[in-house]
């Protein structure tokens, strides 16, 4: 028999970052499940951020709030400029509208160099540094959870996250233009997304709401779940 409350909930899709899956948003799923039908997509099958976009919206009910992280928020700008008109709430976490620079195009393009020739590994403890917080170092859940995920996405498709990253927009003339209730979060300690960024946007975005968590790298969902969660809560049930 269904629910009758459950016909009354929000359609919630959740956009995972680079190298992450369901896992990431396990948490935020199963404790917003009260007000939210939560689906987390599958980034993991094109190489590029339009095709991600497209792929995203060819399974997406006809109206819904959207949250992304990191690369998610890459697509999520996409599909803002592609259906703005499907998206009745935003929530950009750890993200930035900028696209890469030099630097940053020429590590990527190492790193896909080293996938191709069979030396993948992953995330591994050399680089949880940048991902999660320096005092999470020594959670073993954390750590296990953001390197299994990065093994279950693996080579091929990393090397199709990286490629569409790197092709991806500037995304910063678009944000004046976004009117929906918009949350952004970041990890005040993220190494990979600097809190000036982040701010960035929200400052970008008229009447975005931002929230900065204390003591939080480049995860939150996984690093601060219950932070993440209530945030959501009331992004989804005043804003």
């Amino acid at each position: 028999m269904t629910d009758p409350a459950a016909d009354d909930r929000v359609p919630l899709l959740f956009l995972p970052g680079l190298l992450c899956d369901r896992a990431l948003w396990e948490w935020q799923v199963r404790h917003l499940s009260d007000i939210a039908d939560s689906r987390v997509a599958d980034l993991t099958r094109e190489d590029s951020v339009a095709a991600l976009a497209g792929a995203v919206l060819a399974q997406a009910p006809p109206r819904f709030a959207l949250a992304g992280l990191s690369m998610g928020g890459y697509v999520a700008f996409e599909i803002m400029r592609r259906a703005p008109e499907r998206v009745i709430k935003l929530a950009l976490v750890d993200t930035t509208a900028r696209p890469d620079g030099p630097e940053q195009m020429s590590r990527r393009r190492g790193l896909i160099g080293l996938a191709g020739s069979g030396r993948f590994r992953g995330v591994t403890p050399r680089l949880l540094p940048l991902l999660i917080h320096p005092d999470r170092q020594s959670d073993t859940l954390l750590t296990v959870t953001v390197m299994a995920m990065a093994e279950r996405v693996g080579q091929e498709a990393f090397v199709r996250q990286q490629t569409a990253i790197m092709g991806r927009p500037d995304s910063r003339s678009g944000l004046g233009v976004i009117d929906c209730p918009t949350l952004v979060i970041g990890g005040r300690e993220d190494a990979l997304t600097p809190p000036e960024l982040v701010a960035e946007i929200a400052e970008g975005i008229p009447g975005a709401r931002h929230v900065v968590i204390e003591e939080c790298g480049h995860l939150p969902p996984l690093e601060r779940p219950h932070a993440v969660s209530a945030l959501l809560r009331l992004w989804l049930m005043y804003s």
